[in-house]
């Protein structure tokens, strides 16, 4: 009989502890009107780095390491990647990061999916959007955002790794302007 009572005790907890997660999760992402962050993508084993600036909603500025000068720049409408040599325009509801960039979406989609630990002290939430398989990654101690991963239309993944955080800061607003073409 005590052993079936802290059976239903044990397993009683248990969603409560995960719900609790997801509200700090929940409550913690809500706080944030911008984010700037150091990251590392890994495109179908391509490696890049660089640091970028999020401001909710849908807007960002990413500058890569590389020589080629790339940035990636969202005005919330059209997305660009600009290099010396190149420069691609895209409707940003054609990407994954117009999910990815929609703070109040990721809010709706968090409260209705469940969480996985997935190791490391990450807690990850998973979606398919617009064709588009996305993975939502969260630091389990601090509920920071701490990454992302896709796969579009065509299977190609991209992970994103953020580190060295910083919220809320004070931004110039002017990176978010859509550059033109060289």
């Amino acid at each position: 009989m005590k052993k079936l009572l802290f059976i239903v005790i044990y397993l009683s907890i248990i969603p409560s502890v995960s719900a609790s997660m997801k509200q700090n999760i929940i409550k913690k992402f809500k706080d944030i009107k911008n984010i700037s962050f150091d990251f590392e993508q890994n495109i179908n084993g391509k490696i890049e780095n660089g640091n970028c600036i999020i401001e909710y909603p849908k807007k960002i500025y990413c500058k890569y390491n590389l020589s080629n000068q790339k940035i990636l720049v969202s005005n919330g409408k059209s997305l660009v990647i600009k290099t010396l040599s190149s420069y691609y325009f895209y409707p940003l509801e054609k990407t994954p990061l117009d999910t990815i960039l929609n703070k109040e979406y990721l809010i709706k989609k968090i409260t209705n999916l469940d969480q996985r630990d997935v190791g490391d002290g990450f807690i990850n939430f998973n979606f398919v959007e617009n064709e588009n398989e996305i993975n939502i990654f969260f630091d389990k101690k601090t509920y920071n955002l701490i990454g992302w991963q896709t796969v579009d239309i065509y299977q190609n993944i991209s992970i994103t790794y953020l580190s060295s955080i910083k919220k809320n800061q004070k931004l110039n607003k002017k990176i978010f302007k859509i550059p033109q073409r060289n």
